[in-house]
């Protein structure tokens, strides 16, 4: 590639050569020139990786030399010196075709000096040579270079006009035909000259008042620049506000990675281990231990090695929670008493916990080979170091690792730190009142024969001696057992408790009549008979009473002429405050203010649950997993990263594939070594088979056709089905409707119904429809017995937004009949009748965080593709039409 100076018009074959002639040749030059200015800056055009055509900025930007702690650009002043000196072995044969991530990973190296290295006189031979062949290209680049700068100052005088940009982060773009314009020119990688003929080309021929479109493509870059990516895989560091999300961005691993040798990489072990039983009586146990890895390839700055590799980590969250990520590695001896007495002994409990650790040291010892190991993938061997990192677990598993007691009634119950069984609710500990157990301070007193005093076993503790991990504080609360089996489970008990000594059972009897009636939604459980009569619920069961049981407590006191009214409100507080808390402990990324905010929730749930429910509770709420929630979750955050990626939920599914299933297969000798050969041969089977490619969801794919009829008989055929009795009144409200509805919409497109009566207009009705994001909207009379209609979010357009108060540009509407309008020689119109609600106050819109709606008087046919959401909408049991969008779904 040649290079042409843009003062003398010599041509250089060096990048280097051309970068020292530059600045020698511009000191001898007027900078004052605006022409010679100009073509200076065409001249860099070529070397700059992404350049913004309408932006005069950018004619003040320059390359500088690289490192991994400098911004790639900064501004520069009138002088063309600083400019990086590039390997030209390293350089693409064609720098105009460079996209920014390959330009963003060639080498750059800083020169020893900034004094000027003189062209040799070989490489100016080489350049004079060079000179001759390259001037008639370079000349007609330096043609089309002048072309496009005339574009570009009439994109700037447009820049110029548009409006100060804002300095506020907004969630999403204006509208869809911005951001399917936005995603165009970005996934084409195209420039902003293109963009802007795009623009003009779209306001000219769409003949709308006003343009969805942004002034120019550089305002849509720049807003762009003020949109929030929550699930961008991070940085460590935004805006020196540090982020947890994967494990590799966590306190752990970075202090972990420090003692490995460089070079090297760091291979998380996390542990899960229960005990399961495998008959239905409960006789027979079994105990498994499964792992997952956690490996990260991305280039750390704790690791000296510059040729790290780049990449993202090999397991990542989402994935890591599937089941067929997870290994078993074996099922633990269980060790069996003879009869009620010896197993109740201390000699046999203190056998059982030897046992256990000793076959984790047998299991895990070899591990830790001071040389790591290599592990190959995708061809290339890599240098690991494996380290368990964490132990997900119940409660009493979580115990068994640490050596602690088990029973909430031990002096120091908790085994993250030593907290007095007293204080266990009292959520205004401050940090020089709770001591953290480690295995320093654990080990002295095991040594001193004194653990008693702390509630911890006498037993040695195989993790002592292993590296890198506080057992202490690696056996993490997780939440499954902590809120959805725990918390939320005392929750509800106290709830019923509260409400039955203020009002009666009738009250308790009214909260499982409203839950019976809650409506149908994809992935919640329904409760057709309630709930009171379950005495065992799933923890999918109790997550499916929380996205609902703030609607059950609602006003359930306003009927009752109760003096208690007042603390009815704060019912429904507590609910609302567990439902945010909650949410917050979902997310996938967190900010340090993220962890901050969730701490305050978590600590506004706890005060006001205590407040609540303290004398209710024959302990007074003296419960381990209320203080662990309370002041260890947040710190294993920042330890080990976001919840998600340590939680029980897909392991406790892995009991019936690799213990109860396998175990009815035996024949009840040798048990563990048949299970072992029959868990192998499924897998083997599993390897081999090929797999199904999972089937993606058609759109537009109509379920069970309810009815059919046509243009000439549509009357007729609607009253005889208005007069049907079994026929729900949703239905029956969607065919009196529909007439003149159909009359409406094709007036909507200067048509007439009386004009279609002489040619064949056909209409399908059917039971249900899948949308294009995969869900299925449903207007039947019967669905699994039951009727459903369901409700949809629908975004407004953006010219009609002002006009209508809605939900950060959603309106909400119920669907009554889906229909396929057949005509001749014209393509098929997909239709749903909707009945519209609207808000009941403009003033107070919002109830609970929920926008609260009423039923209008207003239908529409719209069209089915402009279906935004199904959404789960709640009738209020008070009123005959309020009701409340479900803010509380996960």
């Amino acid at each position: 590639m040649a290079f042409e100076c843009p003062f003398c018009n010599r041509v250089l074959s060096s990048r280097s050569a051309y970068s020292q002639h530059v600045k020698r040749c511009s000191e001898n030059y007027d900078s004052s020139s605006s022409s010679s200015s100009e073509e200076i800056q065409n001249e860099f055009d070529i070397i700059t990786p992404e350049q913004d055509d309408n932006s005069e900025d950018n004619r003040n930007n320059e390359i500088i030399y690289i490192s991994d702690d400098e911004p790639m650009f900064s501004s520069r002043s009138n002088e063309t010196s600083d400019i990086m000196q590039v390997e030209i072995d390293e350089l693409p044969q064609s720098m105009n075709s460079l996209t920014f991530e390959e330009f963003a990973s060639i080498r750059y190296e800083e020169p020893a000096s900034r004094e000027p290295e003189f062209e040799t006189d070989e490489s100016k031979s080489k350049s004079d040579e060079t000179e001759t062949e390259t001037e008639s290209e370079s000349k007609s680049d330096k043609t089309e270079f002048e072309s496009d700068k005339t574009d570009n100052e009439s994109d700037e005088s447009e820049e110029s006009e548009s409006a100060e940009e804002e300095t506020e982060t907004i969630p999403k773009f204006p509208n869809n035909t911005y951001s399917d314009l936005m995603t165009l020119i970005i996934q084409h990688n195209l420039n902003n000259k293109a963009g802007n003929a795009i623009i003009r080309f779209f306001n000219k021929h769409s003949n709308l008042p006003t343009s969805p479109l942004p002034k120019n493509i550089e305002q849509g870059r720049k807003l762009m620049d003020r949109m929030k990516l929550i699930n961008l895989l991070n940085k460590e560091k935004t805006n020196n506000n540090r982020n947890y999300n994967e494990q590799y961005t966590s306190n752990w691993w970075a202090r972990t990675e420090k003692t490995l040798p460089t070079g090297s990489y760091l291979l998380s072990i996390i542990l899960y281990s229960d005990a399961s039983t495998t008959d239905s009586l409960g006789k027979n146990t079994l105990h498994p231990i499964f792992n997952r890895f956690c490996i990260n390839l991305k280039k750390s700055k704790y690791l000296k090695n510059p040729k790290s590799i780049l990449g993202t980590c090999i397991i990542i969250t989402w994935r890591r929670n599937k089941p067929d990520v997870k290994q078993l590695l074996a099922y633990l001896p269980i060790i069996k008493a003879k009869d009620d007495t010896q197993k109740i002994s201390e000699e046999h409990k203190n056998i059982v916990r030897r046992t256990f650790h000793k076959s984790l040291k047998f299991l895990l010892s070899s591990l830790y080979d001071d040389n790591g190991i290599e592990l190959e993938l995708n061809n290339s061997i890599f240098w690991c170091f494996p380290r368990i990192s964490m132990i997900i677990s119940d409660w009493p598993e979580a115990c068994t690792f640490a050596l602690t007691y088990k029973s909430t009634k031990s002096n120091y119950p908790c085994h993250f730190c030593l907290v007095s069984k007293e204080d266990l609710s009292n959520i205004n500990l401050n940090s020089n009142q709770i001591e953290p157990r480690s295995h320093n301070n654990m080990k002295l007193y095991y040594k001193n024969n004194t653990g008693k005093n702390v509630s911890i076993e006498n037993v040695r503790n195989f993790f002592w001696s292993v590296p890198n991990i506080n057992i202490y504080a690696a056996t993490v609360p997780d939440r499954m057992h902590h809120l959805d089996l725990g918390l939320f489970q005392h929750q509800l008990n106290f709830t019923k408790i509260l409400i039955n000594k203020q009002c009666g059972k009738s009250f308790i009897d009214k909260m499982n009549n409203r839950v019976k009636l809650i409506p149908r939604y994809k992935d919640l459980k329904s409760f057709p008979n309630g709930f009171l009569h379950l005495a065992l619920l799933t923890a999918s069961e109790y997550r499916s009473l929380m996205k609902i049981m703030i609607f059950i407590v609602d006003e359930l006191y306003e009927d009752s002429g109760s003096p208690n009214f007042i603390k009815n409100n704060k019912i429904t507080e507590v609910y609302l405050k567990w439902n945010k808390m909650y949410l917050l402990s979902r997310k996938k990324n967190y900010e340090e203010s993220d962890v901050t905010l969730l701490q305050e929730s978590i600590n506004e749930w706890a005060k006001l649950f205590i407040e609540l429910f303290k004398e209710h509770s024959k302990s007074e709420l003296q419960f381990p997993k209320l203080h662990s929630w309370v002041f260890h979750i947040c710190s294993s955050i920042r330890e080990f990263g976001a919840i998600n990626g340590y939680t029980t939920e897909t392991y406790e599914s892995l009991h019936k594939d690799y213990v109860k299933k396998p175990y009815k297969l035996t024949n009840k000798k040798e048990i563990e070594k048949q299970i072992m050969k029959i868990i192998r041969r499924k897998a083997i089977i599993t390897e081999s088979s090929s797999k199904e490619i999972p089937k993606t969801p058609i759109a537009l794919k109509y379920s069970k056709k309810l009815y059919e009829f046509c243009i000439q008989n549509a009357e007729i055929y609607i009253q005889t089905r208005m007069n049907d009795p079994d026929l729900e009144k949703e239905m029956k409200l969607g065919f009196e409707k529909f007439l003149e509805c159909l009359d409406a919409y094709l007036d909507f497109y200067d048509r007439k119904l009386s004009e279609h009566e002489e040619i064949d207009m056909i209409f399908h009705i059917y039971g249900g429809v899948t949308l294009k994001f995969g869900s299925i909207m449903r207007a039947t009379n019967k669905f699994h017995k039951k009727p459903i209609f369901s409700n949809i979010a629908v975004e407004m357009n953006a010219d009609e937004i002002f006009e209508y108060t809605s939900d950060n540009g959603v309106c909400f509407a119920q669907v009554l009949l889906i229909t396929e309008i057949i005509m001749n020689y014209e393509e098929p119109m997909h239709l749903a009748l909707v009945q519209w609600y609207d808000f009941t106050s403009s003033v107070n819109p919002y109830l609970y965080e929920c926008p609260l709606l009423e039923k209008t008087n207003i239908f529409n046919l719209i069209e089915i593709e402009a279906i935004n959401d199904i959404i789960h909408i709640i009738p209020r049991f008070i009123d005959n039409n309020e009701f409340l969008v479900n803010k509380f779904l996960f």
